[in-house]
């Protein structure tokens, strides 16, 4: 919900009172008996350039789903989807530019978020007020405060929201984490991320006149307003602070959610960042190479290391994680994992049935679909979720205190408790953030 108007917000709370009386807002199962006779999630659609199409692709894929209605602030691109929703699933979608009126809609049960990450939390925050169930593309928040709202709002609307780090919904990846806790390689204490890629330089943005086919109000919601350029929109938005989180949050976030539960750890104690925007000189905003560290207690760390310019990976992987243990060393990407002893003999292999392009900027494949499949089997029959939001948090904070670190260059101790930065003003000013005027989300 975001404060925008007073007609507005009684609106949404009537939905949310309307769906308490109707059983709505109790359990995952009580919503089930309502969907429908044939118990389809029917699902709305929002962020299409990119990320989306997959998530479509994955909704058609799984067992008993429909799109309804699909949200883009482009114009093509909302027209496209909807060429796509009639060719792929034989339905007509309805089409929104504008996502509260979107969730207004009875014809939908849950929505997908693919947005840019500045509307995410928002977005969450809105539908599931609206009484829909939410899958959210990490991150799941643009700063650590919004996590904690759409967690808020979880539990307040009873909705299902599950975090888009699919990663756990990989059966080779399960298969490891059950062989590192059945302790294959002994006691973990250390996992290493990392992600490389040759992004190109965004370049000198010009202001310009707004294209006639972009609703920039509307994109831009509840972040202060900027005038348009011509080197924000569609994908660069990821590298201004506005907008996007960096490449720690945009890819980062997934191995890091990765060592974390290979480790069995929640938020970290301390966290440092080194690094800097070294390959060009343009208008990107964050790093395109960090080294960000975390440190949990009890002899347990976690590094990432991120080089957004420079493809040169590590055992011959542009992502992936290995987790150190006393015995050995477990190798595991979305392609599968491999299992070796302190000699370095191989012990154990496994490969995933579909190969997963892990660097493409879509993603998607059958990875997604167990994700999603998971997220509407919770929605159905309660179904344990692989990435429930509150989880998925914990792995989205660690990448929003690794910017902390690195924007004031100095390690943060963290309250284990709740993530809080101790004892450090300037850093916790970066908790929140500022909002448009009439723009700031509210549970």
């Amino acid at each position: 919900m975001l404060e925008r108007s007073d007609s507005r917000r009684k609106f949404l709370r009537t939905t949310a009172m309307g769906a308490v009386a109707l059983g709505i807002g109790c359990t995952a199962k009580s919503y089930a008996r309502i969907i429908g006779s044939n118990d389809r999630v029917n699902f709305g659609v929002a962020g299409l350039n990119s990320r989306g199409k997959a998530l479509a692709a994955s909704i058609k894929d799984t067992e008993n789903t429909s799109i309804t209605a699909v949200c883009d602030v482009d114009s093509r691109v909302l027209q496209a989807a909807k060429a796509m929703v009639k060719e792929g699933m034989d339905v007509d979608a309805t089409g929104y530019q504008d996502f509260r009126k979107m969730v207004e809609s009875d014809a939908i049960d849950a929505v997908a978020i693919a947005s840019p990450d500045h509307w995410h939390a928002p977005m969450a925050i809105i539908a599931a007020s609206a009484g829909k169930h939410v899958y959210l593309e990490k991150p799941c928040c643009h700063n650590p405060h919004e996590g904690e709202m759409v967690i808020e709002a979880r539990d307040k609307y009873s909705r299902v929201i599950q975090m888009g780090n699919q990663q756990r919904s990989a059966p080779t990846s399960q298969s490891a984490i059950k062989d590192i806790r059945d302790g294959m390689i002994g006691d973990v204490y250390f996992g290493k991320a990392w992600y490389s890629n040759a992004r190109k330089s965004i370049g000198i943005g010009k202001k310009t006149a707004v294209p006639e086919w972009l609703e920039w109000d509307l994109y831009q919601g509840p972040a202060p307003r900027e005038d348009f350029r011509d080197n924000i929109v569609h994908y660069n938005w990821h590298w201004f602070w506005n907008w996007g989180t960096g490449e720690i949050n945009n890819n980062g976030t997934h191995e890091l959610d990765v060592c974390r539960w290979a480790l069995g750890v929640d938020i970290p104690k301390s966290v440092s960042s080194t690094g800097g925007r070294f390959a060009y000189k343009d208008d990107w905003e964050f790093y395109d190479t960090q080294i960000a560290s975390f440190e949990f207690g009890n002899g347990k760390m976690i590094t990432w290391e991120g080089r957004s310019c420079n493809s040169y990976g590590h055992h011959d992987r542009g992502r992936g994680v290995t987790i150190h243990g006393t015995k050995g060393t477990v190798l595991m990407d979305r392609g599968g994992y491999e299992v070796f002893d302190n000699d370095g003999n191989s012990l154990k292999k496994r490969s995933e049935k579909e190969v997963n392009d892990g660097l493409n900027l879509v993603g998607g494949g059958n990875m997604t679909t167990l994700h999603m499949t998971n997220f509407c089997n919770g929605i159905r029959i309660s179904e344990k979720l692989n990435a429930p939001v509150d989880d998925g948090y914990v792995s989205n904070l660690m990448p929003h205190l690794g910017n902390m670190s690195q924007k004031f260059g100095r390690t943060l101790q963290i309250d284990q408790s709740n993530g809080h930065v101790k004892n450090d003003e300037e850093a916790m000013g970066m908790w929140g953030r500022e909002y448009e005027p009439g723009w700031k989300p509210v549970v």
